[in-house]
């Protein structure tokens, strides 16, 4: 799906790193190995869709356990 630049958050590497609570490395790491997150290259500029962090909080959110 095609989205206007304009609607896309993008994030440097620290921003995602300090929005998820891990180091830049570990950011890094990701983006090397092509897992978890989106990102984009302007250049040899690498950027981080916000959606793409939103998308790994939630795949990796645990419910509560419901009472029985």
């Amino acid at each position: 799906m095609k989205v206007k630049a304009e609607q896309v958050r993008l994030l440097t590497v620290n921003e995602a790193a300090e929005r998820l609570g891990v180091k830049p490395s570990t950011i890094r790491s990701w983006i090397l190995k092509r897992e978890k997150l989106e990102v984009v290259k302007v250049g040899r500029l690498v950027r981080i869709t916000e959606r793409s962090i939103e998308k790994l909080i939630d795949d990796n959110t645990i419910p509560p356990k419901e009472d029985r």
